[in-house]
Order: C-alpha cells, then structure tokens, then sequence
C-alpha cells in the first residue's frame, strides 16, 4: 500500500475513532440535558462533542505521529512538525466549521419536530461526521498534508 494511503486510513481513522467517542459521551449529554430548552441541549451538546473530539483526537494523531517527527539524532524535526500541524490545524478547521454548524442545525432541527433527545443528537452527528469526513479529506489533499505521494 502507498504511504499517503496508509496515512490518509490512519487519519481517516483517528478521525472515526475519536467520533465514536464524542458521539457517545455527547449522546448521554444530550439525554441529560432533556428537560432544558432546544438551543440549550443543542448548544450545550456541540460543546461537550467538540470537546472529546478534540482531546481524543490530538491524543490518537500524537500516538500513531510521534516517530515521524523524530530526526536520525533523536531530536525533534521541529520545522516538519510545524508545517504539518498548520496543515492538519487548517484541514481540521475548515471541517469544523462546517461540521459546527450541521450539527448545531440538524440537532435543534430534530429536537423542533419531537425526537427524543439522544436520538436527535445520534443523527445529527453521524450527518455531520459525514460531510466532516469529505471536508477535512479534500482539506489535507489540498493543503498536500501527505505530499511525498506526489
């Protein structure tokens, strides 16, 4: 397998493994939250997602990057490693923005028209994780995060 696809599966990866995590954990948010107005729970729930997304993201990219960023010599690339995360940093923002703002949208959306609460938040985020996926994706190829496939 080429290295860029292997690391765009490993991203891709990360990506999924942290959205799991923010799913479930905002799931239960939106849940508690059940009895406080729409825009509340909706707000309150984008927040806590954005939150676990973020912390399990940083820490399965550090993982899965570490060696990467390491010279011959033992220390660290540092110029490398700072290109690299104004990539990620730009890609992954870009995806925010859009994810942000679908998921805030289909959630009070769901919540307007009865849906139960953790179900409202459930589909919101698997909707949102979608269109996040395509943008952060399109994001590193052109930001050309992986560019030794060239």
């Amino acid at each position: 397998m080429r290295a860029s696809y292997r690391e765009y599966a490993i991203l891709n990866k990360n990506i999924i493994v942290s959205f799991v995590a923010a799913l479930t954990v905002s799931a239960i948010t939106a849940h508690l939250l059940a009895g406080h107005e729409r825009y509340l729970n909706s707000s309150y729930t984008a927040a806590v997602d954005f939150a676990v997304f973020y912390s399990s993201f940083a820490a399965l990219f550090y993982l899965d990057n570490r060696r990467k960023y390491r010279m011959q010599d033992g220390r660290m690339d540092r110029s490398k490693l700072k290109g690299d995360l104004l990539r990620i940093i730009t890609s992954l923002g870009a995806g925010e923005l859009v994810y942000v703002a679908a998921r805030w949208y289909s959630q009070y959306h769901l919540l307007t028209i009865q849906y139960e609460p953790y179900l409202a938040s459930i589909i919101a985020h698997l909707v949102s994780t979608l269109v996040y996926l395509i943008v952060v994706n399109l994001g590193v190829r052109l930001t050309r995060l992986y560019r030794h496939d060239a």
